[in-house]
C-alpha cells in the first residue's frame, strides 16, 4: 500500500509539472494579446517586479493596490477595472 501512494504522490507531482509548463507556454504564446495593468493588483499576486518596493519578482506585492506593481490581462481589460491603468500611477 506504501509503494502504491508513492507512486500517486509522483504521478500527481509530474502531472502537475506538466499542466504548470503547459500553462506557461501558452501565456508566452499569447503576450502580443496581453498588456500589464497596473494599481489593481492584490498583496501577492503581482505577476513582476515593483520598483517602489525594490522586488524582483512576481508574488511579494506586501499590499493591495500598489500603484507601480502590474498583473497581465487581456487587452481592453484594464481599462474596465476601476483603479486600473496601463501605465505605472506615482504615489501622492
Amino acid at each position: 500500500m506504501k509503494k502504491m501512494s508513492k507512486a500517486v504522490a509522483l504521478s500527481s507531482a509530474i502531472a502537475t509539472g506538466v499542466l504548470m509548463a503547459a500553462a506557461g507556454d501558452a501565456m508566452a504564446g499569447d503576450k502580443a494579446k496581453m498588456e500589464k495593468c497596473y494599481g489593481i493588483v492584490k498583496a501577492g499576486k503581482n505577476d513582476c517586479a515593483i520598483k517602489s518596493q525594490g522586488t524582483s519578482c512576481m508574488g511579494q506585492a506586501k499590499k493591495d493596490a500598489i500603484s507601480d506593481a502590474w498583473v497581465y490581462l487581456p487587452k481592453g481589460k484594464c481599462d474596465a477595472i476601476v483603479g486600473g491603468s496601463l501605465t505605472p500611477k506615482t504615489d501622492k
